[in-house]
């Protein structure tokens, strides 16, 4: 008989200590590389309305790479199908922050979840709204049901300040047709919403309309809302699965074998369909640049409860 979910959270949390000085943190980005390393946290919420947390799940951190999930879902919504003569669906096998496939592929991003994609995405929302960062947060509110959600200034400045790598690609992309917008504008919407704030509790629930069908759980009685068709949510999850998890996409699925979104303030979101959403933060990073304890952390909770072998 599998022990209750708080109870394996706790194990889970104490084991993860071992692991604290085996990653480090992402000092590339100066603002990021101050925040205090030895912290862990870990939220589940489950379709039925249910959650439960452990260690550090309320302090917020910079959600990075994750929002590429949110604006991709926010740009499918906008152009559908059409979203794929611009950016590709297929696993890179390389650096989130590499520029040789573009080279050899035209300026057309091999998936939506690598810099270069994520920049192609942010491009087309810029063309759409006028505020991007205002549009993501509130998709963001409205999924976490949290009204206070925010980017935070300091950290998008040190993002925007040493983008030189970002730039040049969405400079290469442009020379290929594949960029509207001037890439000086993209990048600081691109900044602003990678340095988008949130907890592991809130993550978790925005998103848990990837567990339920694209339905987002209502509160209070109310019915739930539609907001990403069962198709698209069944689409988006099989890219998490393939494409979330940087160039160790293989290695998650193989270890974890659930959809996963990873990014380098050391949150990763994982979708266990028709259960419920896990989100874990710990910001010392591996080579690949996701989270030690993080990644730890998820392959136990699938090792305890079988949900890997049980939902796909």
């Amino acid at each position: 008989m599998t022990p209750p979910l708080p109870a394996l959270l706790d194990q889970i949390h104490t084991e993860a200590q071992a692991l604290y000085g085996k990653g480090r943190v992402a000092d590339y980005i100066p603002a990021l590389g101050e925040v205090p390393p030895r912290q862990f946290g870990m939220a589940v919420a489950l379709v039925s309305g249910e959650s439960h947390t452990v260690g550090d799940a309320q302090v917020p951190f910079s959600l990075q790479s994750i929002t590429k999930l949110f604006t991709f879902v926010i740009a499918l919504k906008l152009m559908g199908e059409g979203l794929w003569q611009r950016v590709g669906r297929e696993p890179s096998g390389a650096a989130f922050n590499s520029i040789v496939q573009l080279e050899t592929e035209n300026g057309i991003p091999r998936n939506p979840f690598i810099n270069a994609g994520a920049l192609v995405i942010t491009d087309i929302l810029t063309s759409r709204y006028a505020h991007l960062d205002y549009a993501l947060l509130g998709a963001l509110r409205r999924l976490a049901d949290e009204p206070n959600l925010h980017w935070n200034p300091r950290v998008a400045k040190s993002e925007r300040d040493t983008a030189h790598r970002n730039m040049a690609m969405a400079y290469f992309m442009k020379s290929h047709g594949n960029f509207q917008n001037a890439p000086e504008l993209v990048l600081d919407n691109y900044c602003r919403q990678c340095a988008t704030e949130m907890n592991c509790q809130q993550l978790a629930q925005a998103t848990l309309f990837l567990a339920n069908g694209g339905r987002d759980l209502a509160m209070d009685g109310q019915p739930d809302e539609l907001f990403l068709g069962a198709d698209d949510t069944r689409r988006v999850n099989a890219l998490l699965l393939t494409c979330g998890a940087y160039d160790a996409a293989g290695d998650f699925a193989y270890r974890i074998g659930l959809p996963v979104k990873t990014g380098v303030g050391g949150g990763i979101v994982a979708v266990v369909p028709g259960v419920g959403t896990v989100a874990v933060w710990s910001p010392e990073l591996d080579a690949k640049g996701n989270s030690v304890l993080g990644a730890f952390a998820l392959e136990r909770l699938v090792a305890l409860t079988g949900w890997g072998h049980t939902t796909l």
